[in-house]
């Protein structure tokens, strides 16, 4: 059976400022945007207790934790050290799965030692050498082991076995499924669907019309503990995208079209600099109230052909309503291959 190790930095940019500046130790550190417009990247569990998660307005962060100390994020600091912490899990395996700055999947099967002392051993090292503190879910599969990162945190180990499911699943909301997000959980939540013991009892025929067929199989699976993704050690980038804040609320299509339009212009320059294209274009747009829409089209063949993409996005962005305010814009460019699989006509623009 696999043996899989979840790494989860705590807190992590919070946790690089409290290294740096220890008179930081112990109060509500929120790192992000610390302007009116802001978004909270990092709060520390300090701030959380306020009510402060990552993704929220900094302006609500204000209100609910007035005393916060709010700190502009430092991404050449933060990624120094997180390639610190990737040193330490390189010299465990070399079957390591990247997922973000601050978290990776370990595959620790081949090894001899128990996989509690190889998670405390790693936590020993990374504190030792960063003075961060981490957690580590353990588990058979992928879902799970991150499941179990999750269950003693900050600073803790968790180990989910296969003799724990379903029983241990069953009390845990289904948002803790991931890949369940925050609309699909409503749409269950309406048919009486709260728990996993709940959705449990959900034949798979009957998610199959909720959830669509790939992601029903998919959720039906990880609730039975059946995962079989493997680590990917060398993973491409999937998708190339950027968005903006905008200092003011806008009601303006045509400055919003061309923002899209000049991000999309350095996406697909950064793409062809690596020689690759895009068959999927992505806008996103957040509107003032924080309600958030994303729509998507997809040729039926890559490129990176500008004019091309900007066919796409005046069509994606008349189909969306911008009677109300916009707070956000963003585009995104996915479904990457390289230039050798692209249809010819399309290399010579740009």
């Amino acid at each position: 059976m696999r043996r899989i190790l979840h790494v989860d930095i705590d807190a992590f940019f919070a946790s690089v400022e409290e290294i740096d500046d220890p008179t930081l130790k112990g109060k509500p550190i929120i790192v992000g945007g610390t302007g009116e417009r802001g978004v909270v990247a990092t709060a520390s569990y300090e701030a959380r207790k306020y009510g402060v998660h990552s993704a929220m307005s900094t302006q609500m962060a204000r209100n609910l934790c007035p005393k916060g100390i709010f700190l502009k994020g430092r991404h050449d600091r933060y990624s120094e050290v997180s390639r610190q912490v990737f040193d330490i899990l390189e010299t465990v395996t070399e079957s390591i799965e990247k997922v973000s700055i601050d978290e990776a999947y370990l595959d620790i099967t081949n090894k001899e030692e128990s996989s509690v002392y190889i998670a405390m051993e790693v936590k020993k090292q990374v504190k030792k050498y960063t003075g961060l503190t981490i957690s580590i879910g353990i588990s058979y599969n992928k879902f799970l082991a991150k499941l179990a990162s999750d269950w003693n945190k900050p600073n803790g180990i968790f180990e989910i076995q296969e003799t724990d499911i379903p029983q241990l699943l069953k009390p845990l909301s289904i948002l803790k499924v991931h890949g369940l997000g925050k609309k699909t959980a409503l749409k269950l939540n309406r048919i009486g669907i709260f728990t996993i013991e709940d959705l449990l009892k959900y034949p798979l025929d009957n998610l199959r019309p909720l959830l669509g067929e790939l992601r029903a199989i998919e959720i039906y699976d990880k609730i039975r503990g059946i995962d079989n993704r493997e680590i990917s050690t060398n993973r491409e980038r999937k998708s190339y995208g950027k968005e903006t804040t905008f200092s003011m609320d806008l009601q303006d299509k045509g400055y919003i079209m061309e923002i899209l339009k000049e991000f999309s212009c350095e996406i697909v320059e950064h793409l062809k600099e690596q020689g690759k294209s895009a068959r999927t274009v992505t806008v996103k747009i957040k509107y003032e109230d924080f309600e958030q829409i994303t729509r998507s089209h997809s040729l039926e063949y890559h490129t990176s052909d500008i004019r091309t993409i900007f066919d796409i996005i005046n069509k994606i962005v008349n189909s969306i309503d911008l009677s109300k305010k916009v707070r956000l814009a963003g585009i995104s460019l996915s479904n990457i291959t390289h230039h050798q699989q692209m249809q010819l006509d399309l290399f010579n623009y740009f």
